[in-house]
This record gives structure tokens, C-alpha cells and sequence, in this order.
């Protein structure tokens, strides 16, 4: 009898011995939420990305939320983002009681289509959120472009963009808000965390306020060395702040995103090279505009007609065979919530909800060895040979 091989999870987060002995020594050091090694990891993230500011929280849903409320999101208003997407940025958008309006996409890229975004555009559009869809960068240009004339500004949802470049200069240095992630799928984590990049101190201190009650001084400010035990609130806000246990981690996490994405993209070009002359698989295409791809996710579309079964049956069906697989995303507008509400019919977003049919993760992360991810191209090809109808050329 032979033992069955190992599961191949579809992400595992890269912790190395300096992450764990820098979590170590924050533990030991009595100061375990907010404080020093937050301060530390805003300082390096604002140098790395190229922003004046950067501001951490415990989620880039929870950045996201905050950044919306900072610039004064709220009842009446309509914020334009894309369908295909996690449901954070427009739960965001829902709970400020604004009104989320759903671009569609590029079909070859899943960026957001700016041409969808101009047609969008009414008196009460306040912000426009893009997703930096799989690593790739939305085309901020013509995005700008298209919501030139009225007053929407652009907050740049980057959960997936952490060394992303657009046009030469890294996602997050431009004159507007980003918000990235670090939860444990994304190329560098703090277990959960997010961080905010800006350029107008105003909106900062605003976000500083509303990411811990609305009180004036956090933690670090009120108990630190030269710190006052007073505090007034301000304006009502949330619970958003980051923890030193997490920021401990990312301070090593960030030296590292260099090393993390170019394993990332040598693992992409192996899968690419694997399903050239599968006609039923076709990796997402690649911007035309200049940029660095940060290779977040590896996101194949299969044609069902040419592969024999529908993209479920062959996520379950590799589930089966010892690989995990990921499903980014289900289009928001097509969830019960957004559906219902706001009335949304089949073909809303024709080709969101096309794409949405076909997409799969597969496996991609440093740690992904080369045996393993050749187990996981033989398995995913060894499902649709199974199917009898896809051609290898």
C-alpha cells in the first residue's frame, strides 16, 4: 500500500526564522499592540511604496472603510468599484450608507474598464475604488481620465499590488489613497493587517483618528515616554489599529518582497510554459501599459465546452486528487445582499459574469516547490484528459 502524497494547500504563507525571532523579542519587550514597531513599519512601508505617509490597520478592509469615511463618504453619494472583487470594498461602501456601483472589466486582464467607469459617472459619484486585479495594475491614467470633469476622487484598492509598478513608479506613490493587504495569501503578511498610503496630511490625521475611536492619541502617544494619559474623542470611530506582534512581522516581511515576487514570477512563467498548448486553459492576458506584475495570484479561465466540465467540477475535482484551488472571485453584484437590493438582472455585467464562470487560482507562492507544482499541472491536465475532449497541441 502506498501512501497517498500530500495535500498541496492552494496558499502557505513564507515565515522564515527572523520573522519568528522578531515576534519573539516583541513579546518578550512588554509592548504588544500599537506602538514602536508600528511606528517602525509605517516609516518602511512609506519609503518602500514612495508615499510621504503610511498608516497601518488591522485589515485593508478595514483601510478601505476608513480611508471612505475619511473623505467623507456617505449617504447620497455613489462610489464606483469593480464586481470582480472580494466584498470588502463595497460592504465599505454599504455600511457608510453609500451607494456602490459596479464597473465591468476587461475580459483578457479583469482590470476595471474605463470607458464602463465614464459611463458611470452621475452628479452623486464621490470616489471611484479600481482593483490592482492579481498583481497587475488598473490603467490610473485613463481612469483619471475618465472621472476628469466632476468630483470623484480615486482610492486605489492595492490588496493585491504589494510591489506592483505602474508606468515605473511602484503602486501607491501617486497623489491618492491606496490600501494594501497583508493577510496570510498575500505576498507579505502580518498575519492580517493592512497599510494606507497618502500624500494629504489633512485626510491622515483624519484616518489616524478614526482608526481608534476617534480619540485624538493612540496607545504609543498616551503610555509611551513622553506621552499624556488624556485623551478626548473627537469624532466617533472604529477599532482599526495594528498591533506591534503584527507589524514585528511585517518590519521582516517588507525586506523581503523583492526575494517573495520573483519566486512568485518564476513559479507564473513554469505554469505559463505548462498550458501553452492547452486550448481548454488560458492564463489571464497581461496590460498592454508599462508596469511590474507582482504575481499575487496565478488565474487561469477554462473554456468548458473544450475541457468537459464546468470550472467547479474541476475545482472539485482536483480537491479530490490532493490540490487546492482558488476561486477569485465570485462577482459581488451577482451575492444575494447586492443582487436583491439593488435589483441586479443576468447580464448586468456581461462580461464580469462570463469570466466569473471560468476563473481558477492555482498554487502560487515561494515556498511551492518545483515537484510540487509540476504535480499540480499534471493533476489539473490529467482532469481534463479525464473529460476526453480537451486537445494538447
Amino acid at each position: 500500500m502506498h501512501d497517498e502524497p500530500a495535500f498541496i494547500p492552494f496558499c502557505r504563507p513564507t515565515i522564515e526564522e527572523d520573522e519568528i525571532a522578531s515576534v519573539v523579542e516583541t513579546l518578550r519587550s512588554g509592548w504588544i499592540t500599537t506602538g514602536p514597531k508600528v511606528a517602525a513599519f509605517e516609516t518602511a512601508f512609506a519609503e518602500f511604496a514612495g508615499a510621504p505617509i503610511a498608516l497601518a490597520v488591522n485589515s485593508a478592509t478595514a483601510g478601505l472603510h476608513v480611508t471612505l469615511a475619511a473623505l467623507g463618504i456617505g449617504p447620497g453619494d455613489e462610489v464606483i468599484t469593480a464586481s470582480m472583487t472580494w466584498p470588502s470594498v463595497v460592504n465599505a461602501i454599504e455600511l457608510l450608507g453609500a451607494q456602490p456601483i459596479f464597473a465591468d472589466v476587461d475580459e483578457d486582464t479583469l482590470q476595471i474598464d474605463p470607458a464602463h467607469v465614464r459611463s458611470l459617472l452621475s452628479p452623486r459619484t464621490k470616489a471611484l475604488v479600481p482593483v490592482h486585479f492579481a498583481g497587475q495594475p488598473a490603467d490610473l491614467d485613463a481612469l483619471e481620465v475618465a472621472i476628469s470633469g466632476g468630483d470623484a476622487v480615486i482610492v486605489e484598492d492595492a490588496a493585491h499590488a504589494i510591489g506592483t509598478e505602474y508606468r515605473g513608479r511602484h503602486i501607491g506613490s501617486r497623489p491618492q489613497p491606496a490600501v494594501f493587504s497583508f493577510h496570510p495569501i498575500k505576498n507579505i503578511t502580518t498575519g492580517e493587517g493592512g497599510m494606507i498610503t497618502c500624500h494629504d496630511e489633512a485626510l491622515a490625521d483624519s484616518i489616524r483618528t478614526l482608526r481608534f475611536h476617534g480619540v485624538s492619541k493612540d496607545a504609543w502617544n498616551r503610555y509611551g515616554r513622553s506621552g499624556s494619559a488624556r485623551y478626548e474623542v473627537v469624532d466617533p470611530g472604529w477599532k482599526f489599529n495594528m498591533l506591534d506582534i503584527q507589524a514585528a512581522l511585517g518590519i521582516q516581511q517588507l525586506q523581503k518582497v523583492e526575494r517573495f515576487n520573483s519566486a512568485r514570477a518564476e513559479r507564473a512563467l513554469r505554469y505559463a510554459e505548462a498550458f501553452a498548448g492547452v486550448d481548454a486553459i488560458r492564463p489571464l492576458g497581461v496590460v498592454p501599459y508599462p508596469h511590474t506584475h507582482a504575481w499575487h495570484l496565478y488565474i487561469v479561465r477554462l473554456d468548458a465546452e473544450r475541457g468537459g466540465l464546468s470550472r467547479d467540477e474541476l475545482i472539485s475535482a482536483m480537491a479530490a486528487r490532493g490540490v487546492g484551488v482558488g476561486l477569485h472571485f465570485t462577482p459581488v453584484h451577482q451575492h444575494a445582499y447586492y443582487r436583491e437590493k439593488y435589483a441586479l438582472q443576468p447580464g448586468h455585467l456581461p462580461r464580469t459574469e462570463a469570466v466569473g464562470e471560468q476563473i481558477l487560482s492555482l498554487p502560487l507562492y515561494p515556498t511551492l516547490s518545483f515537484d510540487d507544482q509540476d504535480r499540480v499541472i499534471r493533476t489539473l491536465l490529467d482532469v481534463l484528459c479525464d473529460s476526453e475532449t480537451v486537445r494538447v497541441a
